[in-house]
């Protein structure tokens, strides 16, 4: 082969920095500076040069954004947990059953030792899991720069595959997960090739009296919620109905029966 032709697996050169505190990276961030922290989304595209930026600021130790807490009901998820940490967190597995049903399903448990849940969120990936399942809790991420700080929902922060509304002096700090409604239940399913690989199509569902939560992953490229599937099982639709109301948020007729397969098995298992 060409010495040319070769595919590049180094990154370009740039700049690195290992903030201390979250002042200190702020401080660090701009136009062209990307953040990183467990570097399981990044890093492949480093290597291939899929991303240039000129200085990568690593907020792997900031251990004061490495948390997970329950205050007044609200769940709050600092940027830098560990997606290994959700999964084993018997508060979430008991108060918000979903994240630790979506976060079981992302790669396999050394990916998931070393993600962060604010690297999955901002990474904005279509085919992550997280973002699909705190679409569908209604959760709200804050972002902090020198400037202040704002919380965005779900569908103000996806933007598009990779792209989400923080901005480049901005830093995703801590997610917030209201509480789920009284006698609610949960599922998360989804469709590998195979186990550990990228979803192809996957449901997110909560239910409960008078209220219904279903974000799909596959259907775009960003979380969408079934808002006309969700307001038919609140009015009593059967999850056969509400299922096939999916079909016109996907594209391609086997994508439509997929969907709505998954998600008539996530309002069952959830509904049970």
């Amino acid at each position: 082969m060409d010495g040319d032709a070769e595919p590049r697996v180094k990154p370009a050169p740039f700049e690195y920095e290992l903030p201390d505190s979250v002042e200190a990276a702020l401080r660090l961030l701009g136009e062209d500076a990307r953040v990183i922290a467990g570097g399981q989304s990044l890093v492949p595209l480093l290597n291939f040069r899929l991303a240039r930026p000129g200085r990568l600021v690593d907020v792997s130790r900031l251990d004061e954004l490495a948390y997970l807490r329950r205050s007044g009901g609200t769940l709050r998820i600092g940027a830098t947990t560990r997606q290994a940490t959700l999964e084993r967190s018997r508060l979430v597995a008991e108060h918000w059953p979903l994240l630790t049903q979506a976060v079981a399903l992302v790669g396999h448990p050394q990916i998931r030792n070393r993600g962060t849940v604010g690297g999955s969120i901002a990474h904005a990936d279509p085919a992550a899991e997280l973002p699909v399942a705190l679409s569908a809790l209604d959760a709200r991420f804050h972002c902090r720069s020198l400037r202040g700080e704002r919380r965005l929902e779900a569908g103000e922060l996806f933007l598009g595959p990779l792209t989400t509304a923080i901005e480049d002096d901005e830093l995703l700090v801590e997610i917030e997960v209201p509480p789920l409604p009284a006698g609610c239940g949960t599922a998360f399913v989804e469709h590998a090739r195979t186990h550990g690989d990228f979803a192809v199509a996957g449901a997110a569902a909560v239910v409960a009296p008078g209220h219904a939560a279903i974000a799909l992953l596959g259907a775009g490229p960003v979380p969408v919620r079934a808002s006309a599937a969700e307001r038919a099982l609140v009015a009593g639709a059967s999850s056969r109905d509400a299922a096939a109301l999916v079909a016109e948020l996907a594209g391609g007729e086997h994508r439509a029966a997929l969907l709505a397969a998954l998600v008539r098995e996530a309002i069952e298992r959830a509904a049970a």
